[in-house]
């Protein structure tokens, strides 16, 4: 999980959204007290609509379905004292529900974690969608470069699409 307090996160974040977008975009971690872990959700806004919702709750239950899916698959019966066999099932069912597009809050600080310690370039052709979406917005991504990657957005995810569309829009670019 990410270290820095999360003010300091988020001001690190609006400093590299770029100018057309940076009074449109806002980001928000919501905690619950009373959950077990304290973890809530994560969410990125665009004129204060949720674009981008990461709810640990959802994602943890998810998770769980998709583990025993796996296991029902394989026919894998369930032992508490197989370590291993239980971290790599974890492990399969977390990218699994990441490809879907089911986040935790704490996928979007481990994103921010690398998307900040990351050169753009490397950000851009991330497969993470929260860091792909990140580097869109980054005031550090030319007008040349938005051109090049609206011709192979067909392929990218709903959110994706949006967010390059509207940055495009914002800096005058047309398709």
């Amino acid at each position: 999980m990410y270290s820095p307090k999360w003010s300091k996160v988020k001001k690190q974040l609006k400093s590299f959204t770029c100018d057309s977008l940076k009074d449109r975009i806002d980001f928000h971690i919501i905690n619950y007290r009373k959950a077990h872990d304290q973890l809530g959700r994560a969410v990125i806004t665009v004129d204060k609509k949720e674009i981008l919702s990461m709810c640990t709750i959802t994602a943890e239950r998810a998770m769980y379905r998709k583990e025993w899916d796996i296991r029902e698959k394989k026919i894998i019966e369930y032992d508490i004292n197989n370590y291993e066999q239980n971290l790599e099932i974890g492990e399969q069912a977390h990218e699994m529900i990441k490809t879907e597009g089911i986040l935790a809050q704490y996928d979007f600080f481990d994103s921010v974690e690398e998307y900040l310690s990351s050169p753009i370039e490397k950000s851009l052709k991330s497969s993470d969608i929260i860091i792909k979406f990140l580097s869109l917005i980054d005031r550090r991504v030319g007008k040349r470069t938005l051109q090049k990657l609206n011709k192979s957005i067909e392929t990218e995810p709903e959110s994706i699409r949006y967010i390059l569309k509207l940055r495009c829009y914002a800096e005058g670019i047309g398709k």
